[in-house]
């Protein structure tokens, strides 16, 4: 809509005198268009965050309905202001006949009318004598789920005293009703009511309060598709249920087509994550970590580092003695040659200098470097705890987290590094990362306060699943990590390993040992499997997480092996593991490369 003024009417007196500048005409948009929607201007919605955070917390490959969906992503209201009925209105005309519907009625008088017809059906009971004194025990305390047991017993051995139960059994549920429905709601008028009408005037009531809670939940996220069209249809007028079900399927066609962008693949069954959308995801962890981190003084990265390297920077220096002529800029090298040769020559007697012919002869103080830095590879190895102990406080779920943004992270800023995951319990086992949502803390089957178990892996009669897979077998990991950095040409390897107390699992040669309390048998077979990788220069990182079980002797020992191995220890809350082992990996990288 725009709105005309004085500059308007000065184009029609003519000339261009009395012309305004442009922006003397204002626009004024009162509402979004409905074919549009949403603005061009909103962000769209995140779709994977949800999805994949149920993903890491249950470890389900189960396909998600369209509903799921929904439910798991936050449009911003704005999106929906002006489509559609005033959400509002709704809210408004659903309590003002909720206001109404208490100010009319009262219930005292339903009350005692169901205590006095539950007192008659008491009254007018024969149980059997044998039954008598349980009889009078639960009708006193109306207790309901006694008089069902009594109806069980009595069922077949005596019929009429069975369907005197039933009477008595629904007279106290609608006394239960009545008296819930009194305690509920603040009546203040006068009107009486009939113990059915008190009924359904309850249910009326929970109706109402149900679509309150869907309408302002809706008001809040724009999730419309969790109002239930049909009850509110009871109360609305039927051209604000048409306007919304419009609505309603404007929003889960944008919800549609917003998965598809993200890597969310509809199917016959449901929606489907793909690896597009795990990258989508990765990329939003990243940005949580970094900008929580932006409140530090120094940034994620520093520039580049100066020194002997191979990879050249546009700027340049003078040539030094030693100096490769690899990284020579020719170009400004001969120029500069040009430029000192051609002041030279241009000095003579007379107006006019005879300038000389030959060839031009480069000089070292003609000579520009171009200045280098250093790009080294880092290979990571990240063992990751999936043992019982796992599952108190979510701490599976921020291990995994830590992954697929370590991982992500790697992907994105360092393309050449290398950088595996072992998931350690009983046994270790390399993973790749599209295996990394679906790991989960394995249950626990050996509940005895002292385990003392041995077993002959080499026997083709015993098998893994055979073995309970709730141990910590840190020894297992390290040797299978050692083995993967092994071939990695790179003198930057470490291991970083998350875990929540001490070793209860080691290997000796084939025979796998299962200690629990933890044993010095296994704590020694851990450090020397430490130790080796230490020997070959690779670094021990552990990122000890906090849980109801763990005692200063889990904290001794992660002190111990990096003392051992030269290696750093962090204790840190499982929350803040990602942000932890990212910074970590990022200043460590920046060290390397310094």
């Amino acid at each position: 809509m725009s709105s005309e003024g004085e500059g308007t009417e000065g184009r029609r007196d003519g000339g261009t005198e009395g012309r305004r500048p442009l922006g003397g005409i204002i626009h004024t948009y009162l509402g979004y268009d409905p074919k549009r929607f949403p603005p061009p201007s909103a962000p769209p919605a995140d779709m994977v965050s949800g999805a994949f955070d149920h993903l890491l917390t249950y470890g389900s490959t189960r396909q998600l309905t369209a509903e799921e969906l929904a439910r798991a992503v936050r449009l911003d209201p704005e999106q929906i202001k002006g489509l559609g009925p005033s959400l509002d209105a709704l809210i408004e005309m659903l309590e003002e006949r909720k206001r109404k519907i208490l100010t009319t009625w009262e219930t005292d008088r339903v009350r005692e009318r169901a205590r006095r017809e539950y007192a008659g059906e008491v009254r007018h009971a024969r149980p059997p004598r044998r039954l008598r004194d349980m009889f009078a025990r639960e009708t006193a305390a109306e207790h309901l789920r006694g008089l069902e047991r009594m109806w069980y017993r009595v069922e077949r051995a005596d019929p009429t005293f069975a369907r005197q139960l039933l009477g008595l059994v629904e007279r106290l549920g609608e006394k239960y009703e009545v008296d819930e429905l009194a305690a509920r709601y603040d009546f203040t008028g006068r009107k009486e009511m009939s113990i059915p009408e008190a009924i359904e005037i309850k249910q009326e009531l929970e109706l109402i309060d149900k679509l309150l809670e869907q309408l302002r939940e809706a008001r809040e996220t724009a999730q419309i598709g969790v109002i239930d069209l049909e009850a509110l249809a009871e109360f609305a007028e039927p051209g604000d249920i048409d306007q919304l079900t419009a609505l309603q399927q404007q929003v889960q066609d944008y919800l549609r087509e917003m998965a598809r962008q993200q890597g969310i693949e509809e199917t016959r069954e449901g929606y489907q994550l793909t690896p597009k959308a795990m990258r989508i995801f990765q990329s939003r962890l990243l940005e949580q970590i970094f900008s929580d981190l932006q409140a530090a003084r120094s940034g994620r990265h520093q520039g580049p580092i100066a020194g002997e390297g191979v990879v050249e920077l546009p700027s340049t220096r003078p040539y030094e003695f030693g100096d490769s002529v690899t990284h020579m800029d020719f170009t400004q090298s001969m120029i500069n040659a040009l430029v000192r040769e051609g002041g030279e020559q241009g000095v003579g007697d007379g107006d006019e200098a005879t300038p000389r012919r030959g060839p031009v002869r480069m000089r070292p103080e003609d000579i520009e470097i171009h200045r280098t830095r250093n790009n080294p590879k880092c290979a990571t190895v990240v063992i990751m705890d999936m043992s019982g102990s796992m599952r108190y406080g979510g701490l599976y779920v921020a291990c995994k987290r830590m992954g697929l943004a370590l991982d992500g992270l790697i992907r994105r800023e360092y393309p050449g590094d290398y950088i595996q995951f072992i998931e350690m319990y009983t046994f270790a086992k390399q993973r790749p990362i599209a295996e990394l949502p679906n790991l989960m803390p394995k249950p626990v089957t050996v509940y005895d306060p002292v385990v003392r178990m041995q077993a002959d892996m080499s026997d083709p009669e015993i098998s893994e699943l055979q073995v309970p897979p709730h141990f910590t077998n840190i020894q297992h990991s390290l040797q299978l990590a050692r083995r993967l950095l092994g071939g990695q040409d790179t003198p930057n390897r470490q291991i970083i390993l998350i875990t929540d107390g001490l070793p209860t699992a080691h290997f000796e040669a084939e025979q796998l040992f299962l200690l629990y309390p933890p044993h010095p048998r296994t704590e020694e077979a851990t450090m020397r499997e430490a130790r080796m990788c230490a020997r070959e220069d690779m670094t021990i990182n552990i990122f000890l997480l906090p849980t109801w079980s763990q005692s200063h002797e889990d904290v001794q020992f992660a002190q111990r092996m990096v003392e051992a191995t030269k290696g750093r220890v962090f204790f840190t809350g499982g929350q803040d593991l990602d942000r932890f082992v990212l910074w970590d990996y990022v200043k460590r990288r920046r060290a390397i490369i310094g």
